[in-house]
């Protein structure tokens, strides 16, 4: 036989581990604390930088005790506006794709609490905490501006990253006015501050004019470029190491003055320098969700199908800078109307820049979609997932586009099934357990989009039998590790024991942006493709060698298992992987590989994972107390690699849930524009006791266009459904109608 066309000889993937509950590859390193996160690392001569911050939210500095700062004990340097050395980029302008303006020291302005007004550097931790202490800040105060009173309201250019402000489908006005009812309501959602366990923080050591730079970062390539616009360096002069991160939610893929501050000072002093922000900084200088007012009106008929949604909102964002939180969009996908219009309106206010955050614009704007979808399932008369069912969307509203996968019946009748919905009355305040507590049974939609971030990996197989797979991806606890380790070993026909993974590096191959909920579908798939890649170099080093059983199998095909290749024609005849590189002289074959969505499938698919939660809540009828006290969630989000990791996610979103439904705001001054709970005592977060039982249910999809790897992301979907579940269980178990969150106590001591 002649290999006629050896140079791209066919082959398949039998077998994999790939859909199998795996461990977490890091679990053990992180519970013996052998994991080593960015504060853990301790260059020679390393510095201690502490961030000065402002006091006021809005005014300017007038004097700095730096004489009496810089003479205490260990104090280095203090870097002020007046000594800061200049940069080559301008912080005050945007750098895309995610770039925000930063505050380094520009001026003497102040615009938020917490704002850098200075940062002492010391040889301990304790002579900078103290210097900074002893800079003594005076200030000209002004004014603040702190809530929808005293703001300015602004028309947006743009909400979230780049998506228009106001869309229309239809003639809203027309379909409320032929509407049998109209159900008009307003929501208000706070202000939400990432609170990951690791706080922002960096080692910054500098060599010449390279710079290493041990930090957590969901973003580490755009991140890189962004570090070397700011100091005029090569790209590749920024090295940043990343390999763990204590918690991410959307905050670590962006760029922060605090941070740039300390690289600033170790390129300053010629020595490395450390800078751990302390818990109350994380409230100001590195953005958050910001708080919204939303009013939805919706339009039904006489069977209870919508005629109109109008879904407007107004969100905070600073004084200098637009971020957008875009709640509205969520009327876009959901639910089938003829008339569709969102709108989003800016409200400045004297806060630091919010950002993304867990599910943004989703998990703010679907509290208010389906608390007010639950509103008018009841002025219809309506069981809620009755009436969901009668406005369900079969292909995205208004653009009419297919989606690429729509599992959400199975989810409504999977999740309803286990909860035990049928079961449950129309009317509020008709049930009570044994201990004379009332209960309620409410239920929301959950969804979130599925983006994909161009990527790029490389895969090496070696002689030995084994693999080493490559991509600067991020693991904040998602178990990125083990998920994109099974995805490698499955398209290199490997158990995945036998695959190595390097990440956490800027140097590796861009592994896109851990944000999204598009990590193991955009790294993924550059790893799916660099084995491919790899099997596909190694056939042909096989089918080309007359020494091989596969010699001549170009056109035939070759199929890879088990670290080993055969025959499509006669799976009796192969060999190992091992066999084929030790004759050809070879200690490995590397592969290499890109990945991005094809616009065309973008632009002819509506993409969406979607799910349905049924939450259960007690609420003392004496004390107004709420607890919930079961939640189920049945999500669908295509090809699931590793259920055990799938399940840990909706966990955590469905629990994040609770928080927004019950716990979690920025408690503000109006007077001085401080935020009284800035630590983790005062500012709530679900604990043990608050979350009795959650189940997990996952729905079987299978989506062939969203990506070859047919996954969608599972992070930040379990939010969204959950709080409006919640509220809606609330108000069934005691007929009062909350429409601010999170709730209080003193919402349901009503009449």
């Amino acid at each position: 036989m002649s290999p006629e066309t050896v140079s791209s000889p066919r082959y398949v993937r039998h077998g994999s581990n790939a859909g199998q509950p795996l461990t977490r590859r890091d679990g053990v390193l992180k519970v013996t604390g052998r994991a080593t996160y960015a504060a853990d690392n301790h260059p020679e001569g390393m510095l201690y930088a502490v961030m000065a911050g402002s006091r006021i939210a809005r005014g300017r500095v007038v004097s700095l005790n730096v004489a009496a700062a810089k003479a205490h004990r260990g104090v280095v340097e203090v870097l002020t506006p007046e000594n800061r050395p200049p940069l080559a980029h301008d912080p005050d302008q945007k750098m895309p794709p995610f770039g925000f303006r930063v505050e380094v020291l520009q001026d003497d302005t102040v615009r938020y609490v917490n704002q850098p007004v200075a940062m002492v550097i010391a040889e301990t931790l304790e002579a900078a905490t103290e210097g900074a202490t002893l800079l003594d800040p005076q200030y000209d105060v002004e004014e603040a501006r702190t809530g929808l009173e005293s703001g300015e309201r602004f028309q947006a250019e743009a909400v979230g990253v780049g998506a228009p402000p106001r869309t229309a489908y239809g003639d809203i006005e027309a379909g409320l006015a032929q509407a049998a009812r109209v159900t008009e309501v307003d929501y208000v959602t706070p202000a939400q501050y990432h609170n990951a366990m690791e706080t922002h923080a960096v080692v910054a050591e500098w060599d010449g004019d390279h710079v290493t730079l041990d930090m957590p970062n969901q973003a580490m390539a755009l991140s890189a470029a962004s570090y070397a616009a700011y100091f005029g360096i090569p790209v590749e002069n920024v090295l940043i190491r990343s390999p763990f991160l204590g918690g991410g939610f959307g905050s670590k893929a962006i760029l922060n003055g605090p941070q740039l501050l300390a690289i600033i000072a170790a390129r300053m002093l010629r020595r490395p320098v450390k800078l751990a922000l302390a818990r109350t900084q994380m409230f100001g200088p590195v953005g958050h969700r910001g708080g919204t007012w939303q009013k939805l009106r919706i339009g039904t008929d006489g069977e209870g199908r919508l005629t109109a949604l109008h879904h407007h909102a107004l969100a905070e964002t600073s004084t200098f800078d637009e971020f957008i939180e875009p709640s509205a969009s969520v009327s876009l996908t959901l639910y089938a109307s003829p008339a569709i219009l969102v709108e989003h309106e800016g409200l400045r206010l004297n806060v630091g820049t919010p950002g993304p955050m867990r599910a943004p614009g989703a998990a703010s704007g679907s509290v208010a979609l389906e608390a007010a979808m639950d509103e008018a399932a009841e002025a219809n008369g309506m069981d809620p997932l009755e009436f969901r069912l009668a406005n369900y969307a079969e292909t995205e509203p208004g653009t009419g586009r297919p989606f690429s996968s729509k599992a959400l019946r199975e989810c409504y009748a999977e999740g309803a099934k286990r909860f035990g919905w049928s079961g449950r009355p129309l009317e509020p305040r008709r049930m009570r357990d044994e201990n004379g507590f009332l209960v309620g049974w409410g239920m929301g939609t959950a969804f979130f989009h599925c983006p994909h971030f161009p990527a790029e990996a490389r895969a090496t197989l070696r002689a030995d039998g084994t693999a080493l797979v490559e991509t600067g991806g991020a693991d904040m606890g998602q178990g990125a590790w083990t998920a994109l380790a099974q995805i490698g070993a499955e398209a290199l026909g490997l158990d995945p024991e036998q695959v190595e993974i390097h990440s956490g590096l800027s140097s590796l191959p861009d592994g896109g942006v851990a944000g999204g909920s598009a990590h193991t579908a955009s790294a993924g798939l550059a790893l799916h493709n660099a084995g491919e890649d790899a099997i596909g170099k190694l056939s042909e080093l096989a089918t080309a060698d007359p020494a091989s059983p596969l010699f001549g199998a170009g056109n035939i095909g070759v199929v890879a298992r088990g670290g080993r290749l055969y025959r499509l024609d006669d799976e009796t005849r192969g060999e190992s992987y091992a066999e084929i590189l030790t004759r050809a002289g070879r200690r490995e074959v590397v592969g290499t590989a890109k990945a991005a969505r094809d616009p065309a499938v973008t632009e002819a698919y509506a993409m969406f994972s979607h799910g349905a939660v049924f939450a259960e809540v007690k609420v003392d009828p004496d004390l107004g107390q709420v607890r919930v006290s079961r939640l189920v969630g049945a999500f669908a989000a295509g090809r699931i690699i590793n259920p055990r990791l799938v399940r840990s996610q909706y966990y955590g979103g469905m629990i994040w849930g609770i928080s927004f439904a019950l716990h979690e705001e920025a408690i503000t001054d109006k007077r001085t524009g401080r935020i009284m709970n800035a630590d983790l005592a005062g500012y709530h977060v679900p604990v043990n006791a608050d979350v009795p039982s959650v189940e997990a249910i996952l729905i079987p999809e299978e989506d062939a266009h969203v990506n070859p790897l047919g996954v969608k992301g599972v992070g930040e979907i379990a939010i969204t459904g959950t709080v409006g579940a919640i509220a809606n269980a609330v108000w069934h178990a005691t007929g009062v109608r909350v429409r601010r969150f999170p709730i209080h106590i003193e919402d349901l001591l009503v009449g």
